[in-house]
């Protein structure tokens, strides 16, 4: 009799165990990982953002060394700004572009090329103008978080405040939205007012240039607001 409840225990147990239960087990619900939790170091920080730089060379060196800056997640050396503070126009981007990377400067190739004459056409050069993007290097695909694009616009306004330009000419689509109001940037040859740190400078918009060469006939609406430049840059 025994040994007959004794094989009876044997199969229950093996047909429970086949079915995936081989511990005891009781009512109420039981955190298995407890223990391993408990003991699991908490997750990285990432690193507290340290204060802006007051002044424009500290500003670029904030930007290339800072470890808190969205670009230090992402491949490549990054891009500085280029020019001198108090020019008479001050260019802003969203992001170089791979050719631009692998240039190491902003707007080259075919891109810079067309740049180079839209800045002759109006009597400019690099060598007169202030230039910087919005990110300082590339991300995978070139796409951004909203929170890195905030991050991104809030340090361009304390930029423009260091560099002091007399105007802004604002290229492309993602970097119009990030600093002017949804309303205003259908009007790419009117004038606007930017707010940054300190003060309001004149500001415009127009395509990027990687976008004119694709689309050759919204050269017609950025060359009026490059004539539009021209006349407020003689005020």
């Amino acid at each position: 009799m025994q040994e007959d409840m004794a094989a009876a225990a044997s199969a229950y147990l093996a047909w429970w165990d086949m079915a995936g239960v081989d511990c005891a087990t009781g009512e109420q619900p039981v955190n298995w990982l407890r223990s391993a939790v408990a003991s699991a170091p908490p997750p990285a920080l990432p690193p507290a953002p340290s204060a802006k730089p007051a002044t424009l060379d500290a500003f670029k060196a904030w930007l290339a060394d800072d470890p808190a800056q969205p670009e230090r997640r992402w491949p490549g050396a990054p891009i500085l700004p280029q020019g001198e503070a108090k020019s008479r126009l001050m260019v802003i981007t969203d992001m170089p572009d791979p050719a631009d990377m692998e240039a190491g400067s902003l707007l080259a190739d075919r891109a810079g090329r067309l740049f180079d004459a839209m800045l002759s056409a109006i009597g400019l050069s690099r060598g007169n103008i202030y230039m910087a993007s919005l990110f300082s290097s590339r991300p995978p695909g070139g796409m951004v978080e909203a929170a890195d694009l905030n991050t991104a616009a809030d340090r361009m306004r304390t930029h423009i405040s260091l560099a002091m330009p007399d105007r802004l000419l604002i290229m492309g689509d993602r970097t119009i939205r990030a600093f002017l109001p949804v309303q205003d940037s259908a009007g790419m040859d009117s004038l606007h007012f930017f707010n940054y740190d300190g003060g309001i400078v004149p500001a415009l918009a127009t395509f990027h240039p990687r976008l004119l060469l694709g689309q050759p006939a919204a050269k017609a609406e950025s060359w009026r607001t490059l004539q539009r430049l021209v006349e407020e840059m003689h005020k």
